[in-house]
């Protein structure tokens, strides 16, 4: 009887080990730093089970299969075992298909990951912005209208947490936006009518609320007041946490 006990025990625990061992699925890595001498804790942003921490050993080794495979923006087949805050790495294929981010495409994906490193929880999924997240780096690594992908990204990172955008139709009444009015935007209510005499902290025409709310980045001065209003509302739901890419961004008058 105590044999067979033991045997049983033997087999759960097999069994319970093979659960925490996750299925590959994609990733990219949002940010890493080293761990130890030869080891790397990394903080990935995975397509089923949103963001994760973990913890990469001998990924530093000259003959580790890691070794610069633990890239920022490259798109990554991963998989790893373990649960808690911190999970054990196995393995982490390369995908192709992104070119290296460069210059100001570079600092553009920086930030995205900061904004994803401060917005989202662990173990949150987000499939829909992860699809997003890789079709923005692909865009990024073209240097091409950034900033309509950078203010579609932080409207639909908005909507993913709960804060959806109200743009087309004004706060309280529910009537259509006029595109030829000037509104400011109540935060969590929607836009409101400027009259005269208002001291509004964000001014906007009618006609750029009902652009973003389409994606239509295509007037400057829609891509120009959408930027003030999502450098508003971003830094509203941030509160006292910080951005550093984007201020950074910001002394380079990029986003």
């Amino acid at each position: 009887m105590m044999h067979a006990a033991c045997g049983c025990l033997v087999i759960r625990s097999v069994i319970a080990t093979q659960r925490k061992i996750q299925e590959p699925q994609p990733a990219f890595v949002l940010h890493s730093y080293l761990y130890r001498e030869t080891s790397l804790i990394v903080e990935a942003f995975t397509r089923h089970q949103g963001r994760i921490g973990l913890l990469a050993k001998g990924a530093r080794r000259p003959k580790s299969a890691l070794r610069g495979t633990l890239l920022a923006f490259q798109p990554l087949l991963i998989q790893w075992g373990g649960r808690g805050e911190l999970r054990g790495l196995r393995s982490a294929e390369w995908q192709g298909g992104v070119p290296q981010l460069k210059g100001i495409g570079l600092m553009c994906g920086f930030y995205l990951n900061e904004l994803l490193l401060r917005f989202l929880h662990r173990d949150d999924p987000h499939e829909g912005l992860f699809d997003l997240y890789a079709e923005a780096v692909s865009a990024l690594s073209s240097n091409k209208r950034i900033a309509a992908t950078l203010r579609r990204f932080e409207k639909f990172l908005l909507g993913e947490l709960g804060y959806a955008l109200t743009l087309d139709r004004e706060a309280g009444s529910n009537n259509p936006v006029d595109p030829a009015a000037s509104y400011t935007y109540v935060i969590e209510k929607g836009p409101v009518q400027i009259k005269p005499g208002d001291t509004p902290v964000i001014e906007l025409l009618g006609k750029t609320l009902i652009d973003l709310s389409c994606d239509n980045y295509q007037d400057p001065v829609t891509l120009s007041q959408s930027k003030l209003l999502m450098r508003h509302l971003v830094g509203h739901y941030l509160g006292s946490r910080t951005l550093h890419t984007r201020q950074l961004l910001i002394d380079l008058q990029q986003i």
